[in-house]
């Protein structure tokens, strides 16, 4: 039987309420702002749904359950990544960014309405387990993901150390759910991993930009850098880097670049518009430099990408990056909870977006294997800019000769080496090779 919601002064008061609310959360943001007609049509639409099942649930509804879980459908309709973070969501993520947390250690969100993996966090348990970039999680434990929002799936999926959890995952070339039980750790993401590949040439991989990350990362060069001298040239890798603080992908691209813009973000609404520029604090010499990337490489990794190869600073190598160039912003709500919501996106210094685009590499190696899952596959992704941008009235670095395309094939050999380390450090060695033949020419 369906029943016609018939108490209108019930409807009054919570229509009064939200609308009370709504006015003193557009207050917050410092300016007035009409309240059109839709908008209140949409707000009395509403409060209908919410006195209907107020009354007429077959079980008492927990109001502020339902309050919350409508604050997440809509906020989640947004874009893929902005969010409701309830308080406890609020605290994890926080957390997140110390680099320190218990969980199995991936990167996930939804491709065509399938909650799938992006990728998995290197020398984690999940990548440990198997789990691949491309893997559609279909339960945690016995829970449907179909109807989860991101936030409630890393939730589920963590927990203290060494207990476990079950993931059900689909793959191309499975024919049926396939579990993966995986033991919970502390997720200690080391961001920064360097070593010498041969005498003066050194590979340092930044695993995801999280606190103190543009601190660690100038530690190995100096440990890295024979005394009284300076590397012969620098493979950084930004494989499968997800991202993290913009504040560190501005410091990182500082060790490089002595001047000149780093990147800018550009919103809709004013005081959503900034510009980070290179402040002097270069540390390191012009040696020849390579930067690594594919497609799990995203954000604060392209950002860095991006100011490197307009700067002409290094060249990038490897396949083309995940295209995520947009800006969230966290705004604290006065119960403990917050809300992350899309403000900006961000540009390389020569105006270029990489929402839902990517950055090219100067050199293409990797492009027979499968890639991992794009910006642009996400469910409801900000569109891409068709035209570049003029950007700031900033000295920009000169276009010519930025870019030679060149595909190199295969990302690694059948017997396993990394191919995009090798020809990157192929390339480095052979610079010097014709440095010197171009003098002995001369």
């Amino acid at each position: 039987m369906i029943k016609r919601f018939t108490n209108p002064k019930f409807a009054a008061v919570v229509l009064a309420a939200v609308f009370a609310f709504t006015l003193a959360s557009w207050g917050m943001s410092k300016k007035v702002v009409a309240v059109t007609n839709d908008t209140y049509e949409g707000l009395r639409v509403f409060t209908d749904v919410y006195g209907l099942v107020q009354e007429n649930y077959a079980e008492t509804v927990d109001t502020k359950k339902m309050m919350g879980d409508a604050i997440k459908g809509m906020v989640r309709g947004l874009d893929p990544h902005s969010s409701y973070l309830t308080p406890e969501e609020y605290s994890e993520m926080k957390v997140d960014t110390s680099g320190v947390f218990g969980g199995i250690g991936i990167e996930i969100s939804y491709k065509d309405n399938v909650l799938t993996v992006v990728a998995p966090i290197e020398d984690t348990p999940a990548y440990k387990a198997g789990v691949l970039a491309g893997d559609k999680i279909i339960k945690i434990g016995d829970k449907q993901t179909k109807d989860l929002s991101v936030n409630d799936a890393v939730t589920l999926m963590r927990g203290p150390k060494g207990t476990p959890v079950t993931i059900h995952i689909m793959r191309e070339g499975f024919d049926a759910l396939r579990p993966f039980t995986i033991n919970r750790d502390i997720i200690k993401v080391k961001s920064v991993k360097a070593k010498m590949l041969e005498d003066g040439f050194a590979h340092i991989k930044l695993i995801q930009f999280q606190e103190n990350t543009s601190v660690d990362l100038e530690k190995a060069l100096k440990e890295l850098t024979p005394k009284g001298g300076k590397l012969k040239g620098l493979i950084l890798d930004l494989r499968n880097n997800p991202g993290g603080l913009l504040q560190e992908a501005v410091a990182v691209s500082n060790l490089f670049l002595d001047s000149g813009l780093i990147v800018y973000t550009k919103g809709r609404a004013a005081g959503n518009d900034y510009t980070f520029n290179a402040d002097g604090a270069k540390s390191q010499p012009d040696y020849p430099m390579i930067v690594l990337v594919n497609g799990g490489s995203a954000s604060a990794a392209e950002i860095v990408a991006g100011a490197l190869q307009d700067h002409k600073r290094a060249a990038i190598l490897g396949t083309n990056t995940f295209g995520k160039g947009s800006v969230q912003t966290i705004m604290p709500l006065s119960d403990g909870s917050a809300l992350k919501i899309t403000t900006s996106k961000y540009y390389t210094p020569l105006g270029r977006s990489i929402q839902a685009k990517g950055i090219e590499p100067d050199i293409v190696v990797g492009g027979s294997v499968k890639e991992h899952i794009k910006e642009k596959d996400l469910d409801g992704h900000l569109a891409e800019d068709e035209t570049q941008e003029k950007g700031p009235e900033t000295k920009k670095p000169e276009t010519k000769g930025l870019k030679m395309k060149i595909n190199e094939g295969a990302e690694k050999s059948e017997n396993g080496t990394d191919m995009q380390l090798k020809r990157a450090l192929d390339y480095l060695k052979s610079w010097y090779i014709f440095k010197e033949t171009i003098k002995k020419a001369a």
